[in-house]
C-alpha cells in the first residue's frame, strides 16, 4: 500500500504540473501527461496483457486500458491520465478497506501459539506445538498462550479468553478444570495435561473455519460473478458499435465525437463497485461476528440466517448449563449428612453427570475400601455394599422392584430414592440450571420476528414441559432419541416458508446429525463436542443463546448494505450509460460513476465492522 501511495502522489504531481503550466512546446505537456500515466497505469496495462494472453479479455483492466489509451489516440491526454489515476485511487482505498475488514479476523491468527514448554523427564524444552504429542505435560506462564487443550493438573490463574469467545472478563482456572488453546495465561503459573493434539485442538479448528470461510460464497456473491462475466463483454460490445455504426449511418457524425462517447460508455461500465463492495459485505459481516465469539463458516451460512423462521434448540447444554447440581437432599431416620455420603459412595464407581454431582454435593475423599459388591442396573440404578450395609440408589423402579416403601417426590428433577438394607432412607433431587441469557433469548428471538421457538429433549416430560414453560417457548418435544430429534426436525422443515430457514442449536455428539440436516447449524463451540462444531454452520465460541439473537441481527445488516449496494451501483451505472450513448456524460461523469460509486459502496460496506451495539444486552448479562 505505501509503495502504491507514493507511485499515485508522483503521478499527481506530475498531472498538476503538465495541468497547470502550458510550456511552448505543447509535445513537453503531453510528454509530462505520458510519464504521470506510466507511472500510475503501466501496472494496469501490463495485467491488461498478462490477462489477455490468458484468455481472461473482459475485465476491469482491459476497460481501463482500453478507455485509456483510446483517449490518448483522440487527444484527450488530461482525461486519459485522470480516469487511471482516480482508478488507482479507488484501488488503493479498495485495499485498505479490505485490509481494515481482514484485521478483525486476523486477529484471530494472533491466537496460534509460537512455542509450547514441554515437560520431558526432568527438563523443560521449548518446542513446536506440532511436536506435543497426548498425555504429554506442558508448563504455561503468566503471559504466554496456551499452546493446547488440557487439563490443569497444577496451579491456578486468571485466563485472558477474548480471542476466542470475544468475552472482556478473564476467568479464573485451577487444578481439574479444562482450559482451551489459544487463551492467554494472565497471572499464574499452570501445569496442564494434553487432552487434544495440535490439529485436533481448539485453536487449530477456528483457525481452519476462518481460513476456509471465505471459500463458500453466498448467491449475492455468485450472482454477482455471473452477472460481471456476462455484463462486461456485453458492454465492450456495444461500444465498439457506439464507436463504429452511428459516424457511418449518421450525416455529419464525427468518428472522433463517437469514439469518445465510446470511451466514455467503457470507464463508466467497469462492474468494479459491484464485484469489490459485496463480497466485502460479507467479509465484513464475517469479521464483525467474529470479535463477537461468533464464527461463521461461510457468506451463504451468513445470508441464509437473515431468513430464519423457525428456530429449534436442543435443551441440555444449549438453554441450560449441562451441570446436574444437588438442589434438595430430603432424609429419613438419617441426617442429610449421611445420606448423601451413602448415595455418593454407592455412585463412585460411575462417570454419569448424576454420579459426579453426588460426589461434588458430598465434597469428601472417597475411601474404596469402604465399598464392595457394586452392581449397576440399566435404566434403575445401583446396588452396592458400603460400610457393609446394602445402599440402593435409583429411581422409583428400583424401588418397587425390590418392594421398598418409600415416599414419592413431586419435585421436578431427576430423583434419586436411597435405601439402606431395604428400608427407605429419604431422597435426593438433582437438575440442570437454566443459563442466565436464555429466557432473554427466546424473547429477543421472537422481536426479530423468528415465527416458531421450539426445544428438543431427550429428557422426561415433565422437566422438558418445565423448561419449555419458564422459557416460554411455543413448542417442546421431550423423550426423543437422536434419530427422533432428526425426525422432529424433517417434521419442521415442511411447515416454514420456501425462502424461509430453520435453524437448530445444540452441543452434544448426540447433535451432530440434527446439525447436519438442518438449513443452518449452530453449535455450542466452548462446551460442545468435536462433532457438533465439525457438523455446524455457525459456531458460539461463549456458548451463550442470546449470540443466536446477535448473529441474526448481523445477517440482516448484512444483507441490507449488500442490497443498498446492489441497487446503488446499477442506477447510477445505467443512468451514466445512458447519458454517455446520448453524449451528455464526459469522461468526469464516467470516473465518478465507476471510482466515485466503488469509494461510496466500499463505505457502506465497511460499516459492518461496527457491530458493539448490534449485541444482545442479554449477552453481557
Amino acid at each position: 500500500m505505501k509503495k502504491k501511495t507514493i507511485q499515485i502522489l508522483i503521478s499527481l504531481i506530475l498531472y498538476i504540473i503538465a495541468l497547470l503550466i502550458s510550456f511552448k512546446n505543447e509535445w513537453i505537456n503531453k510528454g509530462i501527461f505520458i510519464l504521470s500515466y506510466t507511472i500510475v497505469g503501466l501496472e494496469i496495462v501490463w495485467k491488461a496483457i498478462r490477462n489477455i494472453s490468458r484468455g481472461k479479455i473482459f475485465d476491469e483492466n482491459f476497460l481501463m486500458t482500453i478507455a485509456t489509451i483510446g483517449a490518448f489516440g483522440i487527444g484527450e491526454f488530461p482525461e486519459a491520465v485522470a480516469v487511471m489515476l482516480f482508478y488507482q485511487v479507488g484501488e488503493l482505498f479498495q485495499s485498505y478497506a479490505v485490509n481494515k475488514s481482514r484485521k478483525s479476523i486476523s486477529n484471530l491468527m494472533d491466537i496460534r501459539p509460537d512455542y509450547a514448554n514441554v515437560k520431558r523427564g526432568e527438563n523443560i524444552e521449548k518446542v513446536d506445538p506440532d511436536e506435543i504429542k497426548l498425555g504429554e505435560i506442558i508448563i504455561v506462564k503468566p503471559g504466554e498462550k496456551i499452546p493446547l487443550d488440557g487439563i490443569i493438573i497444577e496451579g491456578n490463574s486468571m485466563i485472558d479468553t477474548s480471542s476466542l469467545t470475544g468475552e472482556s472478563l478473564p476467568r479464573e482456572v485451577k487444578e481439574k478444570d479444562e482450559v482451551l488453546s489459544g487463551c492467554i495465561n494472565q497471572s499464574g503459573l499452570i501445569t496442564i495435561k494434553v487432552t487434544k493434539e495440535f490439529e485436533e485442538s481448539t485453536v487449530s479448528k477456528i483457525l481452519d473455519l476462518v481460513e476456509n470461510a471465505s471459500s463458500k460464497k453466498s448467491k449475492s456473491e455468485n450472482f454477482i460473478s455471473k452477472f460481471a462475466k456476462y455484463y462486461t463483454p456485453i458492454v465492450v460490445i456495444i461500444a465498439v458499435i457506439l464507436a463504429i455504426v452511428p459516424p457511418l449511418i449518421l450525416q455529419k457524425a464525427s468518428f472522433i465525437e463517437w469514439l469518445y462517447r465510446a470511451l466514455t460508455f467503457l470507464v463508466v461500465s467497469c462492474p468494479c463497485a459491484l464485484v469489490i463492495s459485496i463480497p466485502l459485505g460479507f467479509f465484513g459481516g464475517i469479521g464483525g461476528a467474529s470479535k463477537l465469539g461468533i464464527l461463521v463458516k461461510g457468506s451463504n451460512y451468513l445470508e441464509a440466517l437473515s431468513k430464519t423462521e423457525i428456530v429449534v434448540f436442543d435443551k441440555t447444554g444449549t438453554l441450560t448449563q449441562g451441570i446436574f447440581e444437588v438442589q434438595k437432599i430430603e432424609a429419613k431416620r438419617i441426617t442429610e449428612d449421611e445420606l448423601i455420603k451413602y448415595a455418593a459412595y454407592a455412585e463412585s464407581y460411575s462417570n454419569h453427570p448424576i454420579s459426579i454431582s453426588l460426589k461434588k454435593a458430598y465434597n469428601k475423599a472417597i475411601d474404596s475400601k469402604l465399598i464392595s459388591e457394586t452392581e449397576e442396573i440399566s435404566g434403575l440404578g445401583i446396588i452396592a455394599k458400603v460400610e457393609n450395609q446394602e445402599v440402593i440408589v435409583g429411581n422409583n423402579k428400583i424401588m418397587e422392584e425390590n418392594k421398598i416403601k418409600y415416599t414419592e417426590c413431586k419435585e421436578i428433577g431427576t430423583i434419586l430414592y436411597v435405601a439402606i438394607n431395604k428400608e427407605f432412607v429419604g431422597y435426593i433431587v438433582i437438575s440442570d440450571k437454566i443459563k442466565k441469557d436464555s429466557k432473554n433469548a427466546v424473547k429477543d428471538l421472537k422481536k426479530n420476528n423468528v415465527k416458531e421457538i421450539v426445544m428438543l429433549t431427550g429428557d422426561k416430560k415433565i422437566v422438558g414441559e418445565n423448561v419449555a414453560k419458564e422459557l416460554e417457548m411455543t413448542q417442546v418435544f421431550t423423550e426423543l432419541l437422536p434419530d427422533g430429534k432428526v425426525k422432529k426436525v424433517e417434521e419442521l422443515i415442511e411447515e416454514k416458508t420456501e425462502k424461509g430457514k430453520l435453524v437448530f442449536v445444540g452441543d452434544g455428539i448426540n447433535d451432530a446429525p440434527v446439525l447436519a440436516v438442518s438449513d443452518i447449524g449452530i453449535a455450542m463451540g466452548g462446551l460442545g463436542s468435536d462433532a457438533a462444531i465439525e457438523a455446524a454452520d455457525i459456531v458460539i465460541m461463549t456458548d451463550e443463546p442470546s449470540k443466536i439473537v446477535t448473529a441474526i441481527k448481523i445477517s440482516k445488516k448484512t444483507m441490507n448494505i449488500v442490497k443498498q449496494n446492489i441497487i446503488f451501483a446499477l442506477v447510477v451505472k445505467i443512468g451514466v450509460l445512458i447519458l454517455s450513448a446520448i453524449g451528455i456524460a464526459t469522461m468526469w461523469a464516467a470516473v465518478f460513476a465507476d471510482v466515485g460509486v466503488s469509494i461510496i459502496a466500499i463505505l457502506n460496506a465497511l460499516r459492518m465492522l461496527r457491530v458493539k451495539n448490534m449485541e444482545s444486552k442479554s449477552c453481557n448479562t
